[in-house]
């Protein structure tokens, strides 16, 4: 008579579960600096990966040559992005003058309003905001403190970013390896399958969001350009930068470019631009994102608002950048782990994507083993 082990009560492994939680997101706040940049760097990394691959077999360069190129690269591309919207933000410093007599009107009309509406004086709401003004100088310094330092950090921040990218290039096969070992070895395949299936799905992933960026950020342009908008380009790059944030970025992108325009040229065109932006932000949501983005990491709508707000709440701004592809990647290594399945569903919507075929052409050039072969003879094995 076979002996068959005693499974764990469900109350014991509900606690299992809620203390691995509780433990993990613990040390995702202790380790935001660390885990943070190397996320980010995985994520650059991945992207990466097939330029590197290019320069060692082709330009025969050495891998850490291959590697800082690479980097290098992505430098000079994020340098290029931020040159486009520094620029367009000085020329916006030329409208100070326009921008201050804009909101000195605006404020004389909100006065006279309040004035007429709550029977509020004008000489009183001046002495609150005298007050308000006094306190805010007062504590202006602190203020300016505060943002050199983030500014300082955020520098230091891309720093350890490109550091990180650098290393998980240069040791991406010791890692590899690092991680099949800590498995079993008939487990290789699978571990070997998961990593293909991350670097494609997460690479195809950024492709993805980075084409939808460009497209919104055009149609924006365009459609601001029309109207005669001052500033449709730097609008138009604000929203499409803005909006691989899912669902806060485009409401940012939003009262962004309605205060642009009301800076500009008065709260008339306000609500056009509103709804110009809010539009585009429909036909991607609707049309390009499922096409584009869905089709290669389909999460449901409700896991990505509740992943947006725990990143969010976990590592602020970074968060809500990260939390898509760390689910993503969760996503896959739950669907081809047996017991972490339903969590796999729970991730993916009821339209979700059958399981796909292991990458064996990847899992040969990642691990140079043979998933067919390694299949027969488990086969073998087991029916031996």
């Amino acid at each position: 008579m076979a002996y068959t082990k005693p499974s764990a009560p469900f109350y014991t492994k509900l606690a299992m579960v809620l203390v691995s939680l509780i433990a993990l997101f613990y040390i995702a706040i202790l380790g935001k600096s660390i885990l943070a940049p190397l996320v980010f760097g995985l994520l650059f990394a991945v992207l990466l990966l097939p330029l590197a691959n290019l320069l060692e077999k082709k330009l025969r360069l050495p891998r850490s040559l291959a590697s800082i190129v690479s980097v290098l690269l992505l430098v000079c591309t994020l340098a290029f992005i931020l040159f486009l919207v520094g620029a367009q933000i000085s020329t916006l410093a030329d409208d100070w003058p326009l921008f201050k007599q804009q909101v000195l009107t605006s404020l004389g009309d909100l006065q006279r309003w309040i004035s007429l509406k709550f029977h509020i004086r004008i000489k009183q709401q001046n002495t609150y905001l005298d007050n308000a003004t006094s306190k805010l100088l007062a504590t202006g310094s602190s203020v300016l403190g505060d943002a050199v330092l983030s500014l300082s950090s955020f520098v230091l921040f891309m720093v350890f970013i490109m550091f990180d990218t650098f290393f998980l290039l240069y040791y991406r096969r010791l890692i590899v390896r690092f991680l099949v070992s800590v498995f079993k070895e008939e487990n290789s395949v699978t571990v070997y399958d998961i990593i293909a299936h991350i670097q494609s799905r997460i690479r195809q992933y950024i492709l993805g969001l980075v084409l939808e960026m460009i497209i919104v950020a055009g149609a924006t342009c365009l459609a601001l350009w029309i109207l005669g908008v001052k500033y449709a380009i730097l609008l138009g790059l604000i929203t499409g930068l803005f909006n691989i944030i899912p669902y806060i970025g485009i409401i940012t992108a939003m009262i962004l470019s309605a205060l642009v325009t009301f800076a500009t040229a008065g709260a008339a065109k306000v609500l056009i631009v509103a709804g110009v932006v809010f539009g585009i932000h429909l036909i991607d949501a609707n049309v390009l994102l499922p096409v584009i983005v869905g089709s290669k990491v389909r999460i449901n709508a409700l896991i990505t608002v509740l992943g947006v707000i725990v990143g969010e709440n976990v590592w602020g701004i970074t968060g809500t950048f990260l939390a898509i592809p760390v689910i993503a990647m969760a996503k896959i290594v739950f669907d081809r782990i047996e017991p972490l399945k339903a969590w796999g569903m729970l991730l993916g919507d009821e339209r979700d994507e059958k399981e796909p075929e292991p990458l064996k052409e990847e899992i040969r050039e990642e691990g140079g083993v043979d998933p067919e072969k390694h299949e027969s003879s488990t086969a073998g094995a087991v029916s031996g």
